[in-house]
């Protein structure tokens, strides 16, 4: 693998004075834009806002009140949204375009020294509502991202969610070949072929 996609991980505590700068954040932004999408439909839109400024206020509101306990600490807040139609009517695979641009921004966030936390639990009227989103805008994820800080700032609940080993499936629950269920690889790794 890549060392980007070896050393991504999805950590919670951030350090709380780091600043993460704009053209730092234009090149993630960058490499989000030049994301594959179905038929070039490019349906990845993004809120963006740094450390005290409204718009990360807004969007630190909207995360759950167990996100924010750390979330404040990032340098940048954003939250990831699809366009679902344009001018030749609805887009397909809108979702699947937002995480291929997502993904890319993440792994040039560890490209650059930078951490990135993808965020599912956030209200997504709550921010329809504060950035007057168009019907056919979708708020999907947010995404704190920042440089690493100390675990032991963290609630002490979530200290030990974030020390514990990153874990995945093994390929044999993953990946099928010949039926459904049939494993292609016999070990955790691509590197044992079940058949050749």
């Amino acid at each position: 693998m890549i060392p980007a996609i070896e050393q991504r991980w999805s950590p919670r505590a951030f350090d709380p004075v780091a600043e993460v700068s704009p053209e730092q954040v234009g090149v993630l932004l960058e490499a989000a834009r030049w994301a594959a999408s179905h038929g070039n439909t490019q349906p990845a839109r993004f809120l963006l806002g740094y450390r005290g400024d409204p718009t990360f206020t807004r969007i630190l509101e909207a995360l759950r009140p167990k996100n924010r306990t750390w979330a404040h600490r990032a340098s940048v807040l954003l939250v990831g949204a699809v366009v679902t139609a344009d001018e030749r009517g609805p887009l397909p695979n809108t979702v699947y375009g937002l995480g291929l641009a997502v993904q890319n921004l993440v792994l040039q966030a560890v490209d650059l020294g930078l951490v990135a936390h993808q965020i599912g639990g956030f209200d997504k009227d709550a921010v329809r509502t504060a950035f007057a989103l168009p019907d056919d805008a979708e708020p999907v994820v947010a995404i704190a991202v920042g440089r690493l800080g100390d675990v032991a700032d963290l609630p002490e609940e979530l200290q030990a969610r974030e020390t514990r080993p990153r874990k995945r499936k093994p390929l044999t629950e993953l990946v099928f070949s010949g039926t459904w269920g049939e494993p292609a690889f016999s070990g955790e790794t691509a590197d044992e072929p079940q058949h050749e």
